[in-house]
């Protein structure tokens, strides 16, 4: 089994992909998007959001990262792709699943499943653009508002030259509301000659099990079940492994706040502190505790002194 972490902008960023590599189980990540609007970039905004760029392409802890390119025209695509090929990520990843209304109206992300042919396009350019050893990947939902050309789609994909597809067993309109419809990845899978991986609600090695059983995928993908329990990889890999503790967790945090207050600007350091903690309190009681005690305060350094217990800023 080959486990995924998931790309969710504005909350699995480089600073949480590092910390939750170093915990173990995953295989690879692939980053927040990088949107393409009809300009070639310039190499610093692809290093921005995949600062890994600078390290081979992998995480401190060794786990490779392929760069997620957002857009809808597939020559821009193709030359933002070959630029960021030259940088050496673990591969290049399409993005057809953001279901944000603010990239769906320029014809990004989800808002693509409504034409196949451009999939299509977009995906035999890039194929062509990077080289042939690297992988080209791709990260769908089932559709806008329903499921009936997600076969359509997933075949366009795979057959425009695509290494590897994840499939989020959610439409466009589903959002991220339960349930997530792994029965329907089934489909896709049999139909492409490509691997699938299974993507939606995996918050458990419980969840994990029932998402290979219903969707026939052997792979999967995690996103907020990883962020809230952060031994989720681990788990699913050996259902009777004890359970990562607070305690245990507690460094992590630690080395989490380090990187956060070395590499994101002041005014944002505390709020990412505090989104973490606001998904750790799915899992543990502790965690909403200290969610609690520090929701009102946004000077980096009283947040650091009230939840560590002392000032973790660098000077």
């Amino acid at each position: 089994m080959t486990i995924l972490l998931a790309p969710m902008e504005g909350l699995l960023d480089f600073t949480l992909r590092d910390i939750l590599t170093r915990v173990g189980g995953i295989d690879r990540c692939v980053s927040e998007f990088i949107r393409v609007t009809g300009t070639l970039l310039p190499e610093r905004v692809f290093t921005r959001v995949v600062p890994e760029l600078e390290h081979g392409g992998r995480t401190s802890a060794g786990v490779p990262v392929r760069a997620q390119l957002m857009g809808s025209d597939a020559v821009c695509l193709a030359e933002n792709a070959a630029r960021l090929a030259s940088l050496g990520p673990a591969g290049v990843d399409l993005n057809f699943g953001c279901p944000a209304k603010v990239v769906n109206r320029h014809g990004g992300g989800a808002a693509l499943l409504a034409d196949p042919e451009l999939l299509a396009r977009i995906v035999s350019a890039v194929r062509r653009a990077v080289p042939p050893e690297m992988p080209v990947s791709a990260k769908m939902r089932l559709g806008i508002a329903d499921t009936a050309r997600a076969v359509e789609c997933a075949q366009a994909i795979a057959d425009a030259g695509a290494d590897e597809l994840v499939v989020h067993a959610r439409t466009k309109a589903d959002g991220y509301k339960p349930p997530a419809r792994w029965e329907c990845i089934a489909g896709i899978r049999e139909a492409v000659k490509v691997p699938v991986v299974a993507n939606g609600e995996i918050w458990n090695a419980a969840d994990a099990a029932a998402c290979r059983r219903e969707s026939g995928c052997d792979d999967l993908m995690v996103g907020r079940g990883m962020v809230s329990y952060p031994g989720l990889a681990l788990a699913i890999l050996d259902p009777s492994r004890p359970p990562l503790e607070w305690d245990a967790l507690m460094p992590l945090m630690a080395e989490f706040w380090d990187l956060v207050s070395r590499k994101i600007e002041p005014r944002a350091r505390a709020g990412r502190l505090k989104q973490w903690l606001n998904y750790l309190r799915r899992h543990y009681p502790e965690a909403g505790e200290a969610y609690l005690r520090v929701r009102t305060i946004n000077d980096p350094v009283q947040l650091a002194e009230a939840f560590f217990g002392e000032a973790l800023v660098p000077a």
